[in-house]
């Protein structure tokens, strides 16, 4: 999720100060993601640095507004013209802990699968009764949110199935087939052992 972003977009409606692009935030995603307020500022800060807000006018309270610059609404512009990048790169922390864990001895799998899977469809659960639970559906708050959640079911609809698929693939293997030792084979590189000083001097 890019906050820099986001919180550019809002401004680019308007100035605003921190507590209300927080404010702003949450009504876009129904606090999905919730962000405090010390995040807020270091991405302004961040954003000033880089030339795509700065300070305008403070209020009789003392809210200091900041303002989109002209180089912050290009980059409003590009970032919802351009396409989120997946990068391959991404480390799936449930795909890496599987992945181990069906190569270690002794490790039993299956049940490693069915507690997530508990999890997951949890998760699931909690999600389909706070999507139902919108007072006004066709309002433009709840509509934001619902976007929101909607992709968070989802993923975790997809996690089960991907649970499910890898549960199949694993009994079609025996497990003694599956299990790694440790490779007796030692890597090439790695930092050099430390040689005692009295070897170097007997040498």
């Amino acid at each position: 999720m890019s906050v820099r972003q986001s919180l550019l977009a809002i401004l680019d409606q308007g100035p605003c100060y921190g507590y209300q692009l927080r404010a702003e935030f949450d009504r876009r995603t129904g606090s999905t993601w919730p962000l405090n307020v010390g995040q807020i500022y270091n991405t302004l800060d961040r954003l000033e640095r880089d030339g795509l807000v700065r300070k305008g006018d403070v209020d009789e309270q003392g809210h200091v507004y900041w303002e989109i610059t002209d180089a912050g609404s290009a980059e409003v512009a590009q970032w919802l013209a351009s396409p989120v990048e997946r990068t391959q790169g991404t480390r799936d922390e449930l795909a890496i802990k599987l992945a181990v864990a069906a190569t270690l001895p002794g490790v039993d799998v299956a049940e490693v699968i069915q507690t997530q899977r508990r999890a997951s469809l949890r998760q699931l659960q909690e999600l389909n009764r706070a999507k139902y639970a919108g007072a006004n559906p066709d309002g433009p708050e709840e509509l934001a949110w619902s976007l929101v959640v909607d992709s968070m079911i989802f993923a975790a609809e997809a996690e089960v199935r991907w649970l499910d698929h890898t549960e199949q693939r694993l009994r079609a293997h025996p497990r003694h087939a599956m299990a790694l030792e440790l490779s007796t084979d030692r890597p090439k590189r790695g930092r050099p052992a430390k040689v005692d000083a009295t070897q170097e001097a007997s040498a």
